[in-house]
């Protein structure tokens, strides 16, 4: 096996890892976006959750990039690579020129150059982005998106088991109040 595949393949099997022993959203998707960043020497890159009424894209995990970059302004699920929204993978080559891109000069003077947006998808809809930012212009290969696309996919997969874990949580405990107050209810009679 080549050096890099050894490094993706290594990298996707430490996220798995992960995934496995945390229910934290946040742990998984830290965890992500730094495997990401070091694997595939990247500038930075960053996980974005679509928050369903506003129809933004909020911050959920970053590494590489500024707070100025980060707090740029809301990004907007349908002016900001709206593709990726769509479940597509696009790759923009400049982001300082595209029409696509929300904040052009906010990427210039960060220093990022070229982007990859990778869809995180749950039951085929897209909850969210995952951004792969570099401070040069790239070309990026198939076995480097694939491997994006793989960590995308296990990243939305435990944002789904932490959501699903949440609500059964919660199902419990309103069962389990409910049973203390039928039982001090019957005590009373």
């Amino acid at each position: 096996m080549e050096t890099r595949e050894k490094a993706f393949f290594d990298s996707f099997r430490e996220i798995v890892k992960v995934v496995h022993s945390s229910l934290d959203v946040q742990t998984v998707l830290q965890a992500t976006v730094d495997k990401v960043t070091d694997v595939m020497q990247l500038k930075g890159c960053a996980i974005r959750l679509l928050h369903p009424r506003k129809r933004t894209l909020e911050l959920s995990a970053a590494k590489g990039l500024s707070d100025a970059y980060i707090r740029k302004g809301p990004v907007e699920a349908d002016r900001s690579i709206a593709e990726a929204m769509e479940g597509k993978t696009v790759i923009v080559k400049n982001v300082q020129t595209d029409p696509r891109a929300q904040y052009p000069q906010a990427a210039a003077a960060e220093g990022i150059v070229s982007m990859v947006s990778v869809p995180l998808s749950v039951k085929g809809s897209v909850i969210g982005v995952m951004r792969l930012y570099t401070s040069e212009p790239r070309e990026f290969d198939a076995a480097e998106v694939n491997f994006a696309e793989a960590l995308a996919e296990i990243g939305a997969i435990a944002i789904e088991n932490a959501r699903l874990y949440e609500s059964v949580k919660k199902d419990y405990q309103s069962v389990m109040e409910d049973i203390h107050s039928f039982v001090g209810y019957r005590r009373t009679i």
